[in-house]
C-alpha cells in the first residue's frame, strides 16, 4: 500500500524541498481522504487474531487500483515495523522509471480498536489519516489483500513480487465478492531497474 506521489504525469503535484520525503502529493492525498478518514466499506471484515509481530516486515505490491499518487510507479514495498509508543512505521517505496528515481515517504499507523483485529489509521501527514484494513490474510502471512477507506482503495500485497496464480485468482474473486472493480487491477512490474537511480 503506497499513500504519496511527488508529482503527476501534469506536473501540478510539484515537489517542495522544505518537506523533505514528506510530499505535496501526500498532503493532497491527506485532504482528499479527509472526508472519508478513516472508515471501511461496509463489505469488508477486517482480519481478527491479527499479529502485528508477524505482519510487520517488508510487503511487494503485487496488484492494485491505479491512483494519481501511485500511477507510475513500479517496485513498490510497503515495510512495516513496530515502534516503542505502540503505533506501527510505515515505509512505502516505489520507483518512477519515467523519472529514474525512487519515491518514498514516512507515515505511522494505529489500530482503530483492539489489536488482534486489522484495522487501522495510516497518516502520512498530521492530523489527516485513512482506514488501512487488513480482510483477506494467510495463516503464514505470506499474502494479504487489503482495502483503503472506500471501494475505490485496494492492494494484493505479498512477501515476495510474485504469488501464485491460483492465490492471486483467489484474492481477486474474494475482493469482485466484496464490490471492488477488480477489472481496473494493474499488475506491478518488479522487474530489474533499467537505468541508475537519481541521486
Amino acid at each position: 500500500m503506497v499513500l504519496y506521489r511527488r508529482r503527476s504525469e501534469k506536473g501540478w503535484l510539484a515537489e517542495i524541498s522544505p518537506l523533505g520525503k514528506t510530499s505535496l502529493a501526500s498532503i493532497f492525498l491527506a485532504t482528499l481522504l479527509l472526508s472519508s478518514c478513516t472508515t471501511r466499506p461496509d463489505t469488508v471484515k477486517a482480519v481478527s487474531e491479527f499479529d502485528i509481530n508477524r505482519y510487520k516486515g517488508v510487503w511487494y505490491e503485487i496488484m492494485r487500483l491505479d491512483h494519481s499518487f501511485e500511477h507510475g510507479l513500479t517496485n513498490v514495498t510497503a515495510t512495516y515495523g513496530i515502534q516503542k509508543n505502540g503505533t506501527v512505521s510505515v515505509l512505502n517505496q516505489g520507483f518512477d522509471r519515467e523519472e529514474c528515481r525512487w519515491e518514498q515517504a514516512n507515515g505511522t499507523a494505529r489500530f482503530l480498536g483492539e489489536k488482534s483485529i486489522a484495522s487501522l489509521s495510516v497518516s502520512f501527514f498530521w492530523p489527516f489519516s485513512g482506514g488501512y484494513h487488513v480482510f483477506t490474510l494467510d495463516k503464514n502471512y505470506k499474502y494479504a489483500l487489503v482495502s483503503g477507506p472506500s471501494l475505490d482503495y485496494l492492494w494484493i500485497l505479498g512477501r515476495k513480487p510474485e504469488i501464485k496464480k491460483d492465490v492471486k485468482d483467489k484474492l481477486i474473486s474474494k475482493a469482485r465478492a466484496s464490490g471492488f472493480l477488480v477489472d481496473k487491477l494493474i499488475q506491478v512490474d518488479h522487474s530489474e531497474i533499467p537505468c541508475k537511480p537519481k541521486s
